[in-house]
């Protein structure tokens, strides 16, 4: 295999996660998970040898859609922790509580 063929590769998964993030399919998104690990291992494995256009345009594609997961990550968790603090009734503002800056201090 190619690096190129290995960067389609987390490409595609890339594609796959992201769908999984938007229809909320843990099971897609698993498999779509394990597949880029397996893509990103297989890039590493062939070296990282000099990158000519073709490679650079597609780890900066790579690059691209897994900035897009982790938005998509970042935006369920937050909604989640709204929600959260929706049912137990903690109304405060987000990350702030009375006694919590001492912890920090």
């Amino acid at each position: 295999m190619k690096r190129r063929d290995a960067l389609i590769r987390v490409i595609d998964a890339l594609h796959a996660e992201i769908a999984a993030l938007k229809s909320n399919d843990v099971a897609s998104l698993e498999r779509a998970t394990a597949d880029k690990l397996a893509g990103i291992e297989q890039v590493a494995l062939l070296g990282t040898g000099p990158a000519g256009p073709d490679i650079r345009e597609l780890a900066d594609e790579a690059n691209r859609l897994n900035e897009t997961c982790r938005i998509y990550t970042n935006l369920m968790a937050a909604n989640v922790r709204r929600r959260l603090q929706t049912l137990t009734g903690d109304g405060a503002v987000a990350g702030y509580r009375p006694g919590l800056r001492a912890a920090y201090a």
